[in-house]
């Protein structure tokens, strides 16, 4: 399979995490819910006639290494949700395990037919799947505790996650700036940074957010995703480093 531009290169990167998304979702919900029998039953069945046709299109595209992929995703998702495992529950590696989302790097990689993004795409890829994890697990900070689950924002609090988002996005920042020189994607992680800082030590600081607080936050944490994927579409350049870029000038 050629490549054929950002249409397809998105196309097939939607497609890949759209399965991964559906699968550690349905899965996640069949380990960790405590849902009716009759439910669990029909989510398993769900997930594999979901699963069926996105498998068989990876296979026929990529080949027989699609297997190594979707047996790393099933392992990812088993250590996250397996009893006496479980990594959900388990601090800091509830955070460390939304590495797991890079998978989908390599899938689109593969169905790309090009060479896979560098390391600091993925290591920008990893830090931000980290920190959006850390925000999901502020706002559930109470329902966390109330079921007993343990979290890493249940453990060191609501300021010092917030804290611990706000250094995610500094060195997301600073991997951006330095070797890929998006002033643009560079520039929103930065506002984020400063937006979590003043939220921990000036706004909310520890008061929960309203349930609106949290739609609103939502809706915007989305609409900057969407103009994120856009910029990323038209301009593709966390997909390289910048040529001299790096610590040295």
């Amino acid at each position: 399979m050629e490549y054929h531009g950002p249409f397809l290169s998105y196309a097939a990167g939607a497609c890949g995490f759209l399965a991964f998304r559906q699968a550690l979702a349905g899965i996640t919900f069949l380990f960790g819910s405590r849902g009716a029998r009759e439910q669990l039953a029909a989510l398993k069945w769900q997930i594999a006639v979901v699963q069926i046709p996105f498998a068989m299109a990876f296979y026929f595209f990529v080949g027989p290494r699609i297997l190594w992929w979707y047996a790393l995703l099933l392992l990812a998702v088993g250590i996250y949700n397996a009893p006496g495992i479980a990594w959900k529950g388990r601090p800091p590696f509830d955070v460390l395990i939304q590495a797991s989302y890079l998978l989908v790097f390599v899938l689109s990689s593969w169905l790309n037919n090009v060479p896979q993004v560098p390391w600091q795409t993925f290591l920008f890829g990893a830090m931000f799947a980290m920190h959006s994890h850390i925000f999901g697990e502020v706002m559930d900070i109470e329902p966390d505790r109330l079921s007993g689950r343990r979290t890493t924002a249940t453990s060191i609090g609501r300021v010092r996650a917030k804290f611990l988002i706000a250094a995610f996005l500094v060195i997301e920042t600073a991997l951006v700036h330095i070797f890929f020189r998006d002033w643009i994607i560079a520039g929103f992680l930065a506002f984020g940074a400063l937006w979590f800082l003043v939220d921990a030590t000036l706004v909310w600081k520890n008061r929960a957010y309203s349930p609106r607080e949290m739609r609103l936050f939502l809706w915007g944490w989305n609409a900057a995703a969407l103009l994120g994927m856009f910029w990323n579409w038209t301009h593709g350049s966390l997909t390289h480093v910048v040529s001299g870029a790096g610590l040295c000038p």
